[in-house]
């Protein structure tokens, strides 16, 4: 039996997955899917996000042995909680049995003006100032990272996390400092790797995950519509990947 853990991205929290890690689990039949908060985001929003990729791998280890979940682990994760998967599993490859990794983007493999592009740092300096009620600025969110911003539905739902567990603005800025700060290596990590990227990512350049999987020899797919949250836009077409990519993996 698998067991998979999944990791969110800059100030999101596991609630924000919706209902994909049950779509995951019907199509990964009898695996374990288990969600967790990186330190300042969710259900640890009282905690200081650590300014560092690694310590936020170490954060989230620490929390699986709280749980009793132990190795080896899937590592399914995006953007910022792509990188703490990187880290992970170059730091403690052992772990992990494969790490998925959606629409991330890394050091040294791309420029910063494709890592976050730049028609979006003022509503995001916004954003990371706390400026603006919650209903606002998750609206904004929705319209960046999904190619089907008009949900109304699903703004009141993120806006409503965001009453219950706000992410300080102290928190949302060690967590960009985090991820501009961190460097990959050169060489793929050991885990086995999934890339996939979205076509219609309008926060971060599609060419990142790319370049990403061209650079390391990981497998990838692109999905032609969907916007930077890919789970959110299309849940089933990530999770029949994930199901396929792990077959291969248990046949090889």
């Amino acid at each position: 039996m698998s067991t998979w853990i999944l990791l969110r991205g800059l100030t999101r929290e596991r609630r924000h997955w919706g209902d994909f890690p049950a779509t995951l689990q019907r199509e990964c039949r009898g695996a374990t899917v288990c969600c967790i908060d990186l330190p300042g985001n969710g259900s640890l929003n009282a905690q200081a996000s650590p300014p560092q990729v690694p310590a936020m791998a170490e954060h989230c280890r620490a929390q699986l042995g709280e749980l009793g979940l132990a190795p080896p682990y899937f590592l399914l994760a995006m953007s910022l909680g792509a990188m703490v998967a990187v880290d992970w599993a170059v730091r403690h490859p052992d772990e992990l049995a494969g790490c998925v990794l959606i629409n991330t983007s890394l050091r040294p493999f791309s420029p910063f003006y494709h890592r976050l592009r730049p028609r979006n740092y003022p509503v995001l300096l916004q954003m990371l100032l706390g400026r603006g009620d919650a209903a606002r600025r998750e609206k904004t969110i929705l319209r960046l990272t999904s190619s089907q911003p008009e949900r109304p539905e699903k703004q009141a739902e993120w806006a409503a996390y965001a009453r219950q567990n706000p992410v300080s603005p102290a928190n949302a800025w060690r967590q960009l400092l985090a991820a501009a700060r961190y460097r990959a290596p050169l060489h793929q990590p050991t885990p086995p790797l999934l890339v996939l990227g979205s076509a219609r990512d309008s926060l971060v350049n599609p060419a990142c995950s790319r370049q990403l999987a061209q650079r390391w020899g990981a497998a990838f797919a692109e999905h032609p519509t969907a916007g930077h949250d890919l789970p959110l836009d299309d849940g089933a077409w990530v999770a029949g990947q994930v199901r396929q990519w792990s077959q291969q993996l248990l046949r090889g």
